[in-house]
């Protein structure tokens, strides 16, 4: 279960729309962005910690938590554009960009929209990587799906759920790795307008059938950047052998499995995801953006690449998973 930050939550307005962050630390900027349904509190295991080292910003995202949730765009480039413009008022010019899940694809647009403002890019348990999905989040994109959220949203449902899921964790049953990430999803959709907003984005990237939004045509383009992916071996979200699938399509990325951790490594495992992170900054030097260099890799391209590469993915992801890609005691490492 995420703890809890000493940070205050701050409020600006971009475009007319109130836009909640949390701002802490001293340093290198590092942009925190959270998953669909989540908001800034999902980093709170983690954020003092970074803070310690860097100024990290974790906003909550249009749409999520305390910032507004109008009728708007929630496609990823509109969430990048609202990134963007958010570091700008806030006076940061670059950052490493590190985002969850759906965050992970905002992530990446940001640095492919914005390569000049992005320095390295990690994406923790990265939506984008194939069709695979938990069959609930397919469910939700269909007709009647938003009232089964609202629903399982009301406080006595949730509390029942709670309740008999937080035991189902709690003794270690197959397939509960992410119930206290699940939980937390819930908490706020039985106000009808982070409702809306919740459903908008996800059949936005998503349909009964999985994932509808890839990041494998571009991500060729992450070469030019330092990039680190993160998994937890026991998610139930996005299955882990998508690991394997971003290093094909950026074989210099730094693919980092942690044991026993599920689809919130961050939250499972805050003090080594804290010393992955950390390790990875120092490690690599800061992208600088070079507009020629850019303009020859887009020429040149590799667009369709890893997803020639075919890998398939069976029912049980974690089948898929290279050896060298979960190792003992609990944090793989594998460079390409």
């Amino acid at each position: 279960m995420p703890g809890r930050t000493t940070s205050q939550v701050q409020v600006r307005t971009v475009h007319g729309h109130e836009r909640a962050y949390v701002l802490a630390g001293r340093g290198p900027a590092l942009l925190l962005l959270h998953g669909v349904g989540c908001d800034h509190r999902t980093w709170d295991p983690v954020i003092d910690r970074l803070a310690a080292r860097y100024t990290v910003i974790a906003p909550d995202l249009l749409g999520h938590g305390r910032s507004g949730k109008p009728r708007a765009d929630y496609s990823l480039g509109g969430f990048a554009n609202g990134m963007r413009d958010l570091l700008a008022i806030l006076g940061i010019d670059r950052v490493t960009v590190v985002g969850h899940s759906f965050g992970g694809g905002v992530a990446m647009q940001f640095a492919y929209q914005f390569p000049q403002f992005a320095e390295r890019l990690v994406m923790v348990a990265p939506g984008g990587l194939g069709r695979e999905v938990n069959p609930i989040l397919r469910g939700l994109t269909l007709p009647g799906g938003g009232a089964a959220l609202a629903v399982a949203a009301a406080p006595p449902v949730r509390a029942a759920l709670q309740l008999v899921g937080g035991r189902a964790h709690a003794i270690g049953l197959p397939g509960t790795a992410d119930i206290p990430g699940a939980l937390g999803v819930l908490r706020g959709k039985s106000d009808p307008a982070e409702r809306d907003a919740f459903l908008h984005v996800l059949r936005g990237v998503l349909d009964w059938r999985g994932q509808v939004v890839g990041m494998l045509d571009r991500a060729y383009l992450a070469q030019e950047m330092p990039t680190c992916v993160v998994w937890g071996s026991r998610d139930t979200v996005l299955p882990v052998a998508h690991a394997q699938r971003a290093r094909q399509a950026i074989p210099g990325a730094r693919i980092e499995v942690i044991r026993e951790a599920g689809h919130f490594p961050h939250e499972d495992f805050p003090e080594r995801f804290a010393e992955i992170l950390n390790d990875f900054i120092a490690s690599t030097t800061p992208s600088t953006y070079d507009a020629k260099k850019w303009r020859r890799a887009l020429r040149r391209g590799r667009a369709g690449h890893a997803a020639r590469v075919g890998l398939r993915v069976p029912p049980d992801g974690a089948a898929a998973i290279p050896a060298d890609l979960v190792r003992s005691p609990a944090v793989a490492r594998t460079a390409g």
